[in-house]
């Protein structure tokens, strides 16, 4: 399997999962797919056949810039890895913080409670996690 056909077949499963799976944890292991295959793609792209790293060896006086491999894409893939750790991390705190305001991480649920169902101090996080559901628990 080619490096573009692997991206190609990792954004392809991790779309799907964006839009098809109704748990936000799940759509979120789905997004990082997808980041994953946006690197993988731009590192295959930056991977050149006979190509070396741009580092002179010892003794060597001499450098022809088609023997090298363009560094640039994968400082920015190393970038894009760091912005990915922190997105993911930002967002499992905000899953944390709806399981415990709505006692759900599905989609579905969430959405029908707030279009309609429930008081509006529930669905717009007026009062204490603490005095709604006793001890900072989530809801049963």
């Amino acid at each position: 399997m080619t490096p573009y056909a692997l991206a190609a077949a990792l954004f392809t499963l991790g779309l799907g999962g964006m839009v098809l799976l109704p748990n936000l944890v799940r759509k979120l292991l789905a997004m990082n797919v997808m980041q994953v295959a946006v690197i993988v793609f731009f590192i295959a792209l930056a991977t050149k056949d006979g190509g070396r790293v741009p580092i002179l060896e010892p003794g060597e006086t001499e450098a022809i810039a088609a023997d090298f491999m363009n560094p640039l894409p994968h400082t920015l893939m190393l970038t894009a890895i760091v912005v990915s750790v922190a997105t993911t991390g930002l967002a499992l705190g905000l899953l944390i913080r709806i399981w415990r305001q709505y006692g759900s991480l599905d989609e579905r649920i969430l959405l029908s409670r707030l279009r309609g169902s429930g008081d509006d101090a529930t669905r717009h996080g007026a009062g204490d996690d603490a005095t709604r559901h006793g001890a900072g628990e989530p809801p049963r």
